[in-house]
């Protein structure tokens, strides 16, 4: 077996009985989008996916539980040897949808190797582009954007911004739009045209703030999905997954998601009228928040107004108004907006201990 197959597989092979919670943790640092579910013996007995996260996040399944609860049980696989055409052949047609990830067992169904689309396939270029909301003051995080735009601020010692840039090109994004306003000639100097990233690079300035969304008023219409992303956001998420995600859906806009939970400190009562129904002693509400990440049809552009001030949130608004298709992509990865002086310490600690990588 080759090196490369050992190591990936080192990486994605848990136990069935292995919580959601800590699988997560395992699909975010293997990061190709699956986790292979083996018995002692290494005999495949399920595979587990970001999308089956997902959708247990949007049924509000219990991270607590096994992540057998929520697996494939019946995946599809390759037996060992198999050819190329044969492995495309089976991710192509074995589903009506398309799979990226191919388990290869032998006789005994013992886990041998673990094929990816992108190691067979061409990847298609140029599809995606996406844009960077980078020209906010950062007031928040004030003295430190005093002299540095929040993008540019350093996560161990390089700017948040070339995380992001550099995750976009890992992506197979090959060109990324930048919007500056507040301390431009931070980003464009260090950035120049892109080359030094492997992806190219133009800057949109904003003589004025025009919100999360008014920006874009000031490109080209798009002829391919466009993907948004705000500029104080740290992130391991699926690129990829989300672009398929959005797809699949047959959106015209998609949104990243985050769970986020809120617990109240005292018992709520639950009344009806002067009558006590039922105490809830510190219940715990959770709630899917936007993460600032968003994927965006062509069409979607003729909704924005030129050069006026506006938010994502009117866009989705205005959308949903029109009848258009809005989907919501829970992210399960890595994710964490900087906007204040805790959580850009959150972020530092993080990158220190490794949980996030460039």
């Amino acid at each position: 077996m080759k090196q490369q197959s050992k190591e990936r597989l080192s990486q994605v092979i848990i136990s069935p009985h292995l919580a959601i919670s800590e699988a997560i943790a395992v699909l975010d640092r293997a990061g190709i989008g699956i986790l292979l579910l083996c018995d002692v013996n290494r005999k495949l007995v399920g595979v587990l996916t970001d999308g089956d996260i997902r959708r247990a996040l949007l049924q509000e399944i219990p991270f607590t539980r096994p992540c057998q609860s929520i697996a494939g049980l019946n995946p599809i696989v390759a037996r060992f040897p198999v050819t190329v055409a044969e492995a495309i052949r089976l991710m192509d047609h074995s589903r009506s949808f398309v799979v990226n990830q191919l388990p290869v067992v032998d006789q005994n169904g013992v886990v041998v190797d673990l094929l990816l689309r992108r190691d067979l396939v061409a990847e298609e270029q140029g599809a995606v582009s996406a844009v960077i909301m980078a020209g906010g003051f950062g007031m928040r995080l004030r003295p430190l954007t005093e002299e540095l735009p929040k993008p540019m601020l350093p996560l161990g010692d390089r700017p948040l911004l070339e995380l992001t840039i550099r995750k976009l090109q890992q992506a197979g994004i090959q060109h990324v739009n930048v919007t500056t306003h507040y301390l431009p000639d931070k980003i464009t100097e260090y950035f120049g045209n892109g080359d030094e990233f492997g992806i190219k690079i133009d800057y949109v300035q904003e003589d004025r703030p025009l919100g999360t969304a008014g920006a874009l008023s000031l490109l080209a219409t798009p002829t391919a999905p466009l993907l948004v992303i705000n500029g104080d956001i740290v992130t391991q998420v699926d690129f990829r997954a989300m672009v398929a995600f959005h797809r699949a859906h047959q959106a015209d806009l998609t949104v990243g998601v985050r769970q986020y939970e809120v617990q109240v400190p005292y018992g709520v009562m639950e009344c009806d009228g002067l009558r006590v129904k039922q105490v809830r002693e510190k219940p715990t509400y959770r709630y899917l928040v936007n993460a600032g990440i968003y994927l965006l049809e062509p069409t979607v552009h003729h909704y924005v107004p030129k050069e006026e001030h506006f938010d994502m949130p009117d866009l989705i608004t205005r959308l949903i108004a029109e009848g258009r298709i809005v989907v919501s992509f829970p992210i399960v990865e890595y994710w964490l907006d900087i906007g204040q002086h805790e959580d850009y310490l959150q972020a530092q600690a993080d990158v220190e201990k490794g949980r996030v990588a460039f």
